[in-house]
C-alpha cells in the first residue's frame, strides 16, 4: 500500500471514530429530549397542511409542512431543599404550558406552541421548527412537594422550582398522653 493510501485509510479512521463518538454522545445526551408535536385542528389549518395543499410562490411548488418532532433541552438540577427543572420553549407564551405531576415521581408538561401567521404569508419557506401540541414527561430523581412548586416563563425558558419532600426519616410523630 502506498503512503498516501495509508493516510488516507487512517484519516477515515479517525473521521468514523470521531463521527460514531459524537453520534454516541449526541443520543446518550439528547435522546430524552426528543419530543412529539401534534397538529392542532384550531389553527385555521397552517400546523395541519399537507405538501399539497397550497402552492408556494411563483414556482408551484407546495410548502414544506412543519416538523413533527424537536428537541425540548432540559436541565435538571437539585440541592437539599429543592429540585428546579428548566425547559427551553422559545416563542411561546405562558398561558401556552400546563405543568402537573403525572406521577409520583414524573413531572408533565404539556404545551402549544403556535405557528406565526406571518410566515405562512410569505412567498417561501425552510421551515424546521415544530409546531403544535406537544407534551414532555421528566422523571425526577427525588421526591418533590408538589403543593409548593412555582413555575415562571421568561425569555424563552420555562423553569419550575419544586421543593423536595423531607426524608422520612427527619420526620417525628409527637407522642401524646391519652
Amino acid at each position: 500500500m502506498t503512503n498516501l493510501a495509508t493516510q488516507l485509510k487512517h484519516g477515515a479512521g479517525q473521521a468514523w471514530e470521531s463521527l460514531t463518538e459524537g453520534w454516541r454522545e449526541l443520543s446518550g445526551r439528547a435522546g430524552g429530549a426528543l419530543t412529539r408535536f401534534w397538529a392542532d385542528s384550531d389553527d385555521s389549518g397552517r400546523v395541519s397542511e399537507t405538501r399539497d395543499s397550497h402552492p408556494r410562490g411563483s414556482d408551484n411548488l407546495p410548502p414544506v409542512p412543519p416538523a413533527r418532532w424537536s428537541f425540548m433541552a432540559v436541565d435538571l438540577y437539585w440541592s437539599q431543599g429543592k429540585l428546579v427543572v428548566r425547559i427551553e420553549a422559545p416563542g411561546m407564551a405562558r398561558e401556552d404550558f400546563q405543568v402537573e405531576m403525572s406521577s409520583p415521581e414524573t413531572l408533565s408538561v404539556l404545551g402549544r406552541k403556535r405557528y406565526d401567521s406571518e410566515r405562512s404569508n410569505s412567498a417561501g419557506a425552510i421551515i424546521q421548527c415544530a409546531y403544535g401540541t406537544f407534551r414532555r414527561d421528566i422523571v425526577l430523581p427525588v421526591e418533590v412537594d408538589i403543593d409548593r412548586a412555582k413555575a415562571t416563563y421568561e425569555a424563552g425558558v420555562l423553569r419550575i422550582e419544586l421543593p423536595r419532600c423531607e426524608p422520612l426519616s427527619s420526620r417525628r410523630i409527637p407522642v401524646r398522653v391519652s
